[in-house]
């Protein structure tokens, strides 16, 4: 979380921050997304599949015969973001039982520290693109960003990929709602549900994209968060199941509130996996997006699982919420 703050936070959050938001705000939500396709599909629209037409009357929906299972969680989920200040979008991908559910999907989130699951992706594929391995301060890069959150190492890898291969690998996923930020400054980045679950998708499954070891890279860090990073999508997932999870939370730009806090997720054991992608706004500070989140995450994990005998624990605040890790005048930073 080096580099989080301070005169460093404005070249990353940038200077246009506030018309930002303005743009965030006027945004419509859409009402149905597409889901994902079959395993090994061509990268960007042949990876996914159309979202049922009813998802806007019917969050979650079912291809295999769960359609109670699907209702009780799109009940779950519209009890809870009935009852929080916060701005909620919401994508959850079980191919496995057939599930999928739409909320919000197409609404702009600005990205704080969840697009580093991004550049760590875009990074990889140009790698492969020039037929080679990451070097060793790459690796190195990439586990602080993607482990702790690193700020600096985040810019660092930001500038290496660089915005063409950046902008290249949206392209090839298909990610095609993403707006990268500019200027360098990569909190900014706008976000959506749908194509996070894009991302978590050709990190699961075989695609032209990136490749296996790739994939699995990047998994295997995602799996190595540090626990006062750990909240959010994970909480309720059942304890046999593996978490490859990345968080981002920040203030406005040029604020102190309210917050951003988005949490992405894969869970895999042996032949099963399933994603979760919740983004939030207008959140009057970090402990309330996070419970916010993982209302929304125990709710569709519980109901995704229920059989299960041992689950995650909802998180315990650590020192570091909502607090800078250096001196900081506004802005606060994106992390």
């Amino acid at each position: 979380m080096r580099g989080g703050t301070g005169e460093g936070a404005m070249q990353r959050w940038g200077k246009s921050g506030m018309a930002s938001m303005v743009g965030v705000a006027s945004l419509v939500c859409a009402a149905a997304i597409s889901q994902p396709g079959l395993a090994g599909a061509s990268a960007g629209a042949g990876l996914h599949r159309q979202a049922p037409a009813a998802a806007i009357y019917q969050i979650c929906r079912s291809w295999k015969h769960h359609g109670a299972i699907a209702a009780k969680i799109s009940a779950g989920i519209r009890d809870v973001v009935s009852q929080r200040e916060s701005i909620v979008a919401v994508r959850v991908d079980d191919p496995f039982l057939g599930i999928g559910c739409w909320y919000r999907g197409h609404r702009h989130f600005f990205s704080a520290s969840v697009v580093k699951a991004t550049i760590l992706a875009a990074l990889l594929r140009k790698a492969h693109a020039q037929h080679r391995s990451l070097t060793q301060h790459e690796q190195d890069l990439a586990w602080l960003m993607i482990t702790q959150s690193d700020n600096d190492a985040a810019t660092a890898l930001w500038n290496d990929v660089g915005m063409h291969a950046l902008q290249r690998f949206l392209d090839l996923a298909g990610m095609k709602q993403t707006v990268l930020g500019q200027n360098g400054f990569w909190g900014l980045t706008k976000i959506t549900a749908h194509d996070e679950m894009i991302l978590l998708q050709h990190l699961l499954r075989p695609n032209t994209v990136l490749t296996k070891k790739a994939r699995h890279y990047e998994l295997y860090l995602m799996d190595h968060v540090i626990a006062s990073q750990r909240w959010g999508v994970p909480a309720g997932a059942p304890s046999n199941f593996r978490v490859h999870v990345k968080n981002g939370w920040a203030p406005l730009p040029f604020t102190t509130s309210p917050w951003f806090i988005n949490s992405i997720g894969c869970f895999t054991h042996l032949d099963q996996n399933y994603s979760i992608v919740v983004l939030t706004a207008n959140n009057p500070d970090m402990q309330y997006g996070v419970t916010t989140v993982e209302n929304v995450a125990e709710i569709i994990n519980h109901d995704l699982h229920p059989g299960a005998t041992s689950v995650i624990p909802r998180s315990r605040p650590f020192p570091t919420w909502g607090i800078p890790d250096e001196p900081v005048r506004p802005p606060t930073a994106a992390r």
